[in-house]
Order: C-alpha cells, then structure tokens, then sequence
C-alpha cells in the first residue's frame, strides 16, 4: 500500500469509467451512447452521467444528440445533468450569503435550461431514474422545498429503491442548510439504512447525516459530537447492516461509501472502527466527503495510519 495515498479521481478509482471519458473528449457521441447502453443497472446509469457532466465541452455533442434523437431520454439527461455542473460551478460550493446575486441568476438560469428538459423526459418514462435522481438536483438548486424533493425521491423509489446517489441528493435537501433538520436528516439517514436490504452502501447515508451535522457545528461541541458513544454505536451498527455485512458486494459507490465511515469514525478518534473501511479503501477514496478537511489528502493519509496501525497492534 502507497503511502503518498490517496487518489481521488474517479477513473483512478472505476477504471471501468475510462472509456466513457476516452469518447466524451473525443465527442464521439455513438461511443457515449453505446457505454451508457453496456450498463446493467440505473445506478451505474447515474453515475456515469455525473462523472460525464464533469468534462468540459460536452455540451455540444449532447445538444447535438438531443436535437437528432426527440424520443431518447439519454442525451436529454446527460445534457441536463451537464447544465446542472455548469450551473453548479458558477454558484460554487459556498454558503448562499456568500454567493453574489449575479451568481444566483447564472445558476438558476442553468439550473432552469436543465429541468426543462427533465420535465419533458420524466412525463415521457415515467420510471427513468437518472432523469428522478437529477431533477433532486434542481429541486434543491431551485430552492422548490422539501415537499416537493421529496416527492421526485418518491417517484423514483417507486420504481428504483434504495439508489444512493439519489439518496445522497435528498440527505443534503433535508439537512438544515436546504431548509431540512436534523431530526429529519437522521430520519431519512435511518430510513435509508433500515429499508434496504442487509449488504448494500444504503447505510453510509447515517454517516453521512453525522458528518453534515459534525461539520454544522463550532468548537468544542465539534470535536464532541462524533466522539460520542450513541453517535459511534449508531455509525458501527450502520456499518455492520451495511458495507461490512457479509452479503456486500462491493460497486461504484463502494468507495463513496466506505470512505463515508472511514471519515466519520476517524473525525471521532474510533480508529480501530475506520480500520477495516481503510483496508478496503487502500489508495483509493471518493473526494466526498474528505473536501471536509483542508487538506483531504493528508488527512486521509494521518486517518488511515492510524488506523491501520490499530488494526496492527490487535493483530500482535
């Protein structure tokens, strides 16, 4: 194992998404199409338009496919999904007191051009979840209110349960800083873990909604909150039904999810409980949430040594 780790780049990470980005930048549009067709489930669907919404310029191949196919709802998606990203670039990761009006307008002006053509795919497939899991983007982008991003989550659920970027989306509409609580953060996070079967990433959504509330607070309530014990026995139990039970089967959220626990038992000082998500991960980690820190690299790599020395001397 490496000690410079980690690597946060996706295609690092799921060299399965290589060729996906091989064709974008080449703006090879049958090749996006015919990778998108190759996948087996909507969550891998979801994934790959989130990691293709990341690479510049593809907006011009997609309005292209778009215009040439009216019936398909891939290119419709993809390219909604890209108009997100821009739209999400603009405003940046800030809190909205310090995003300037100017900002604002640009966003939701992105964010508009985007549901528009969700509207049209989700009333034409009424069960398409990548179109579900990115209209949670615009609800949210759109400020349209936690009645309403919860009702596309249950549209798509219907169909698609237990999808964890579409799960991931809801936690940030119903945390505080969307207008949500942290009561019904930790309920939803709960819901997640509870309803799905044993074996799936569903249960990272409570570290998750510890994290969010971890990162909410100052000080000393700060370094308190993930140290204490119904917090960690709420983090372990979680884990065991989820990324450690033994009928998991690691995907492309794997990462996402591990890296969910490792960080929250780390930020906590319950090293030998990050340990086994640690030697899962190895060198490899999902830029969410480890951005949380300043320095995600090095806290990554402080965490897991830590860790992994733990796991070590129990071993001795």
């Amino acid at each position: 194992m490496g000690s410079t780790g980690p690597t946060f780049d996706p295609f690092d990470n799921t060299p399965e998404l290589i060729p996906l980005r091989t064709a974008a930048q080449a703006g090879q549009w049958p090749a996006v199409r015919a990778w998108f067709t190759g996948l087996d489930s909507a969550e891998k669907i979801s994934t790959g338009s989130a990691v293709l919404a990341d690479i510049d310029g593809v907006e011009t191949f997609l309005e292209r496919a778009a215009a040439e196919l009216p019936g398909d709802p891939l290119p419709r998606t993809l390219l909604a999904e890209r108009y997100i990203h821009i739209g999400w670039d603009i405003r940046s990761g800030a809190r909205a007191n310090h995003v300037s009006r100017d900002q604002f307008d640009q966003f939701h002006a992105w964010l508009r051009r985007a549901e528009q053509l969700l509207i049209d795919v989700c009333a034409e497939q009424p069960a398409y979840a990548p179109a579900w899991t990115a209209r949670l983007l615009t609800a949210r982008g759109l400020e349209l209110g936690q009645a309403e991003a919860r009702r596309r989550f249950d549209r798509l659920s219907a169909h698609h349960p237990h999808l964890y970027r579409a799960q991931s989306q809801l936690l940030q509409q119903v945390c505080p800083k969307w207008g949500g609580s942290w009561d019904a953060a930790h309920g939803f996070a709960r819901e997640c873990a509870t309803s799905a079967p044993d074996g799936t990433n569903a249960g990272a959504m409570v570290a998750l909604a510890h994290i969010e509330h971890w990162l909410d607070l100052d000080g000393t309530e700060r370094t308190a909150y993930l140290r204490g014990v119904p917090v960690r026995d709420d983090l372990r139990f979680a884990a065991q039904v989820s990324v450690l039970h033994p009928s998991y089967r690691p995907d492309w959220n794997a990462i996402g999810a591990h890296s969910a626990f490792a960080f929250a038992f780390s930020l906590g000082g319950h090293s030998e409980l990050a340990a086994p998500h640690f030697a899962f991960l190895g060198d490899r980690a999902s830029e969410f949430p480890w951005q949380y820190l300043g320095d995600p690299k090095t806290g990554f790599h402080t965490f897991r040594t830590s860790a992994l020395e733990t796991r070590g001397s129990a071993h001795r």
